[in-house]
């Protein structure tokens, strides 16, 4: 089995990549080699099958990164939320035009008498609005309140219509805010969710732009990886024109994060300083806090763990790693 992960350099293409080469299979099946792609060359990984590292535009998409006879590919290359708000003509790039390269490799592929692949899509919890009050069950309507949003639901049916015509066979996954994303802040304005808890764990004073009661729907980094690779081995005969799964990840409000944090580590949330920020609170304040899974869960999507063992589990996982990364000695 032939594997491509697109934005194979990134967090959760750098998780997923990790678990393939640590099972070496994917359906039961050996895999024979993984094509990593990303805008720089993704680090080096230990496989028991030949990895292939490349770096580009994802616009003007390298046939070898989707070479012929590929099975499945993991489509997680994005700009994200803040910064696809603040840069309309880069975000439109990237994430639609971005989207048709995607489109036009698994046509040729299928063009060339190949099966269509399985294409993985991380789409998001931004492709839908409400507010605060939402509970979204699987039939609700996307209608974004930010040109992130409307670019992840725009590529959404762009590759369920590929499905549709026989050139791939797509399963989006329109995943939460995943935290604790270990390393440093980025450009997504949801950045903040982790920065609350990873930088305090650091030893370190971070801004908390929203109010204590604030809720969001949130998953693991651990929750998002299974989630994806359970998207890759899925039945789709059953799915239809309807390729977008919302994942069973946790509702949770500011104050339930922090007094999580006080379980991992008592005292630290002494360093999160109330700062409000109109504009972070405008993107995010149009999310849907809680969400009805019953589709996910049919469909064998695992339910997600508690607060403190999200927490927990960045401890155990990425904690040393983001302290070393930053310089930062215990």
């Amino acid at each position: 089995m032939k594997i491509t992960i697109l934005g194979g350099g990134g967090f959760l293409g750098r998780r997923v990549a990790a678990q393939l080469a640590q099972t070496g299979t994917l359906r039961g099946k050996p895999i024979t080699g993984l094509t990593l792609f990303d805008l720089h060359e993704p680090p080096p990984l230990e496989a028991p099958f030949p990895v292939t590292r490349l770096a580009g535009d994802i616009v003007a998409l390298p046939e070898a990164a989707i070479p012929s006879g590929t099975h499945v590919i993991f489509h997680l290359a994005a700009v994200v939320s803040a910064q696809a708000e603040a840069d309309y003509d880069l975000g439109r790039r990237v994430n639609l035009r971005g989207t048709d390269a995607v489109v036009d490799a698994c046509r040729r592929i299928v063009a060339a008498g190949g099966k269509p692949p399985r294409v993985v899509f991380t789409s998001s919890v931004a492709s839908f609005s409400g507010g605060q009050r939402a509970n979204l069950r699987d039939d609700a309507r996307q209608i974004p309140a930010n040109s992130y949003g409307a670019q992840k639901a725009g590529a959404e049916l762009v590759l369920a219509d590929a499905s549709r015509r026989g050139f791939m066979d797509t399963v989006s996954i329109r995943l939460p805010t995943v935290i604790v994303r270990p390393g440093r802040p980025n450009k997504a304005a949801s950045s903040f969710f982790s920065a609350i808890i990873r930088e305090p764990l650091l030893g370190l004073e971070t801004n908390l732009p929203v109010p204590d009661d604030f809720a969001v729907w949130v998953c693991g980094p651990r929750a998002a990886t299974s989630w994806l690779l359970h998207a890759a081995s899925i039945d789709t005969s059953g799915l239809g024109l309807d390729r977008g799964i919302n994942p069973p990840g946790i509702s949770v409000t500011i104050a339930q994060l922090l007094r999580g944090l006080e379980e991992v580590k008592p005292g630290a949330s002494a360093l999160v300083k109330r700062v409000p920020s109109p504009e972070i609170a405008a993107i995010v304040g149009d999310w849907p806090p809680l969400f009805t899974p019953e589709r996910a869960l049919r469909l064998g999507f695992a339910p997600h763990g508690s607060v403190v063992e999200l927490l927990q589990a960045f401890v155990e996982d990425d904690l040393d790693a983001t302290r070393a990364d930053r310089g930062i000695v215990a």
